[in-house]
Order: structure tokens, then C-alpha cells, then sequence
């Protein structure tokens, strides 16, 4: 049996083939692939909190131990996914899955580089080039147009993160800065990469990302002289960072991408940046500034107001 979307043609045909697409079987829609990179999100944003019980770890021996818990249940779902085929399926993702790997791990190493060399406001306020990025990585790699009503929420959301980063704006230190960015341009490149239609399972890409953030991440304690063998309490909420949160989330995200398209991903990450200083205030009672309150308003209004805007399509067998 095959599926059809009626006048499923040009751009917007593109999107509404997505119903198309199957996860073992079971055949998603937008709304659900909305669903899973929210989710996504709502598992990264924890981070905060889970930052604040590491007592003496440095960054980049996080970045070690976080992606060491990671990498087991990314492959343990890889080899769910390939019927035990690991290594066939790392093979199939080709140069491209290698891109992708790269792209995560300059996501991850930039961002733990620009959180120690400049102010969290510039950081936070770089990151959130990442939907641009994507939308121009997109058009010119997949061809992917980005809708009027996308471009207007990622201009509502970025007015919302400099409301919230505004008060604590400041020079900050170049490389620093430049690290942050490079960051944004990582997620972009990977978001990108997942939405390839030629790659039949984009987890190995993950798991690549996964990896080489471990080497760097050991390669980094080295350079800095930093030290790898931390507190095992230390070594605990970074592993089970990287197995629940940061491997939940990319699971989700990465199947939520097989139908939602790359700058609306991106745009949808950015509830993190509204989330994770709430949480710690919810939890901790650590002081939310009321910018951070209203700027998050902001970025949660743009996702809805692009989630609400998005074309139904229904799928018809015959």
C-alpha cells in the first residue's frame, strides 16, 4: 500500500511528504515531530540543574564523563534501530554522517569554551544565531525555503533572548565570543545533515558526535592540565547527564527531524534558553530576573506562533 498527499508539490509538498516518513513502521506527522524536539529540549534545559551539584569538575572533564555515559545509549539505540547491524549503519551514514559528527561536536566544545572565556549573556545571545544558520544551511544544502511566518518567529525570539541577555551584554573576550558562534554554525551543520533524506537512520551520527566530543573532551583535560580523574559524585551527574538528558534529548530531537524542518528545529531549541534559568529558580531559587521572565514569554510565544501556523496534510492510502 502506498501513501499520496494530495497536491503534495513544490516546498510546501516537500513538507507535507513528511507524513510519509516512518519511525519502525508507524507513520509520524509534524505535530509529532513538534512533539519530540520540545521534549528534546525540555531534557536539555535541565542541564542547569544538574551543573549546579558538580562540585570540582572543570568543564572539559565534564565534556569527557557527560559523553561517556552518552555514548552506550546511543548505541545501544543504534544497534536497536540496525537489528545489531552497528557497524553497517555507522558505515552507511558516509562523509556526510562524518559532517554531522563534526558539526556535534563543535556544538558541544564551543559552547563549554564560550560559558568559560566570556559573559553567559554574549553566549546565550550567539547561540541563538543558530535558527538564521540553519535556515541558510538549509536553503542552500536541501533546497528547504523558509516560511514568511518562521523567519517573523525567529525574529520575535531572538527580541525575546535580548531582552532577557540585555542586562549583562558586554564585550566579553573575542575567542570566547568567536567559540559561541562556532557553536550556533555546529548545531547548524547538524541539524542540516539531519534532514538529508538520503541518510535512512541519522542516530549514527549521534553516536560519531558522541565520540569524538569524549577524545576532545580528553584531549582538552591534557592540553589544560585540568583534571580527568574528578570526585566519583563528580563523574555520576556527568555520566547520567549524558545518558538520560543529553541522550534522550538527542534522540528525540533527531527523530523529530525527519519531519520538521531545519530552521524550525533550531528555532524550537531555543526554549532551552527560556527553561533552564526557570528551572534553576523553580528548583534552586535561584533569582530569575523579571527580563528573563518576559524575554521567555517572547521565545515561547514565536515557537507557538510558528507550531500554529504550520500546514496540516493528510496522508491518503491507496
Amino acid at each position: 500500500m502506498a501513501l499520496s498527499v494530495p497536491g503534495a508539490t513544490g516546498c510546501w509538498g516537500r513538507v507535507q511528504m513528511a507524513a510519509l516518513i516512518t519511525f519502525r513502521g508507524t507513520i509520524m506527522r509534524y505535530a509529532t515531530g513538534v512533539g519530540l524536539a520540545v521534549l528534546a529540549t525540555c531534557l536539555w534545559s535541565l542541564h542547569g540543574l544538574i551543573f549546579r551539584q558538580i562540585d570540582s569538575a572543570e568543564a572539559w572533564a565534564v565534556l569527557f564523563w557527560r559523553s561517556v555515559g552518552m555514548v552506550p545509549v546511543i548505541a545501544g539505540f543504534v544497534m536497536w534501530r540496525a537489528r545489531g547491524r552497528v557497524i553497517a549503519a555507522c558505515t552507511a551514514m558516509g562523509g556526510a554522517g562524518v559532517v554531522g559528527g563534526l558539526g556535534l561536536i563543535l556544538a558541544f566544545g564551543g559552547a563549554i569554551y564560550a560559558f568559560q572565556s566570556t559573559t553567559i549573556a554574549n553566549a546565550v545571545f550567539l547561540f541563538s544565531a543558530s535558527p538564521f544558520l540553519t535556515a541558510l544551511l538549509a536553503w542552500a544544502v536541501l533546497g528547504e525555503r523558509v516560511r514568511r511566518r518562521t523567519w517573523v518567529s525567529i525574529a520575535v525570539a531572538m527580541f525575546g533572548i535580548v531582552v532577557m541577555v540585555q542586562g549583562g551584554l558586554a564585550g566579553g573576550a573575542l575567542p570566547g565570543n568567536i567559540a559561541a558562534l562556532i557553536s550556533a554554525v555546529g548545531f547548524a551543520v547538524f541539524t542540516v545533515i539531519l534532514r538529508q533524506s538520503a541518510l535512512a537512520d541519522p542516530m549514527p551520527i549521534v553516536l560519531l558526535g558522541g565520540v569524538l566530543s569524549a577524545l576532545a573532551g580528553f584531549a582538552m583535560t591534557s592540553v589544560t592540565g585540568a583534571a580527568l580523574l574528578v570526585p566519583w559524585a563528580d563523574v555520576a551527574w556527568s555520566m547520567g547527564m549524558g545518558a538520560v538528558t543529553l541522550a534522550g534529548g538527542m534522540v528525540l530531537y533527531t527523530i523529530g527531524s525527519r519531519v520538521v524542518p531545519a530552521a524550525e528545529l533550531t528555532l524550537i531549541s531555543l526554549l532551552e534558553v527560556m527553561l533552564a534559568p526557570l528551572l534553576v529558580w523553580l528548583v534552586l531559587g535561584e533569582t530569575a530576573s523579571h527580563a528573563t521572565l518576559i524575554g521567555g514569554v517572547f521565545v515561547l510565544g514565536a515557537v507557538l506562533m510558528n507550531a500554529t501556523g504550520q500546514p496540516r496534510a493528510t496522508p491518503v492510502a491507496r
